[in-house]
Parts: C-alpha cells; structure tokens; sequence
C-alpha cells in the first residue's frame, strides 16, 4: 500500500512533510475544536504517532492502517476498505489522504459511513488536482507526494458524500504555497501554509472536508378520517 511505502515516510521526515503535517494538525484542531464523543477513529498512517488527533476533544483515539509506518505504529491493523469495527460505534472518522492512496476510494467512505453512529462527524484531509501540488503529483512518474498519482477534487468528494448520506458543514483551503522544500523552520512554514496572504497567494493545494451522518427518522402517516353520511336518527340521508 502507498500509505506504508518508505518512499512516502522519508517524505514526511522532509522540511516540506513536516511543515504539512504540522499545517494540517493546526488546522484539524482549529476546524474541529466542537467535535465530541467517546471514539474517534484515523484510518491511515499519516503524521508521527497520533500527531493529527493529539488535540481532539473526542475521549479516545484508535489508529488503524495497512501496515506499520516508519513513524507511527497503529492499533490495529486491517484494510481501510473493511474495517474490523461494529457499525454505528464511532463519533469521528478521520481520512488523512486515505482515499489518494487506496485503490478503492468508494469502498473506504462505504465503511467509515458504516462505522459512525448517527449524526457522527467524517472528517477528510485531500489534494486539489488542479493546484501546483496537484500538477506535480501528476507530472512525477511516482506521484507526489510519493504514492499520490489520483487526486480527488472536492466537488467529487462532496457528491459521493451526498450519496452516502451526509451533509458537508465545513470546506476549508489551506498549502497557499508551492511544492518546493521551504527555508527554515517547518513550525513557521506550516503557520504560512494555513492563509492566502501577499507572501503565499497561490490558490488552495489541499482542502479539509468535515461532513455530518444524517439520520432522517421516518414520518408517521396520519389516517385521514372519512366523511361519515349525516344521520337522521338511524337513518342515512338518501341520496338524490
């Protein structure tokens, strides 16, 4: 899988991984700083051990992925496309790049939908293909990052969302900047990545996706009540 390859890991170790990495952790706390619960599941090893979700509200973090990454060990180990866990047990799902690295993007969001409770949050890091980062993924023979040659646009994403029955509350942009190793330190760099600015005003390269599980309950039909013919005494009223 693409998401464990060594390529892919020695990416992140770079300034330019570390400085997205450290971007996309800022953003997700920011993003969703009101999301609660007692399980929130990230499907794919993405960042150092539980980087992304160390600040989340919600009570308890699983990790799951293919296989054991350089810098992350998961919790339990399966295929994003079938996960081992009961339906309707998770309050937050977490999809770092995880659908630019499986071979079966459909199947991944089938189960992460299958795996929330209702009303549950799903929450989806991605790369715009028409950006810098994008072109360059599809001009690099092994993608890139490494490993990342098909890239969702946002608006399919979010019809495959309205399919599977969520509502998109939040889209927000971020990687104003080229894909080109920054100078200095990765912390400041990502703060640059967050904000179009004068210093970083090319468009978006990635965008967060929060999304809700609607549960629409059924609604009751009301018997309509018959018009009863008037009554004389016991008799019915001829008709003329």
């Amino acid at each position: 899988m693409a998401e464990s390859s060594p390529a892919l890991w020695s990416w992140q170790l770079t300034a330019l991984g570390r400085a997205v990495v450290t971007a996309e952790a800022r953003l997700l706390a920011e993003c969703c700083d009101d999301v609660f619960g007692l399980e929130l599941l990230q499907v794919g090893a993405w960042g150092r051990e539980r980087e992304l979700v160390r600040s989340s509200r919600v009570r308890r973090q699983t990790v799951i992925a293919s296989h054991a990454a350089g810098g992350q060990t998961p919790d339990i180990v399966a295929s994003a496309a079938v996960l081992p866990i009961c339906s309707g047990s998770i309050d937050a799902v977490l999809l770092p790049h995880s659908l630019e690295v499986e071979p079966d993007p459909g199947a991944v969001l089938r189960e992460a939908e299958r795996v929330l409770v209702g009303e549950g949050q799903l929450i989806i890091f991605g790369f715009r293909p028409w950006s810098p980062w994008g072109l360059r993924a599809a001009a690099s023979r092994s993608g890139y990052p490494p490993g990342f040659r098909r890239l969702l646009s946002e608006r399919r994403l979010r019809d495959w969302l309205v399919l599977l029955g969520f509502e998109v509350s939040l889209v927000k942009y971020y990687l104003h900047v080229l894909p080109a190793e920054p100078k200095g330190d990765p912390g400041r760099s990502a703060l640059g990545m967050l904000r179009r600015g004068l210093f970083n005003p090319l468009p978006a390269g990635g965008y967060l996706i929060r999304a809700r599980k609607r549960v629409y309950a059924p609604t009751p039909l009301r018997m309509r009540r018959r018009d009863h013919a008037p009554l004389l005494g016991t008799l019915v009223n001829p008709s003329v």
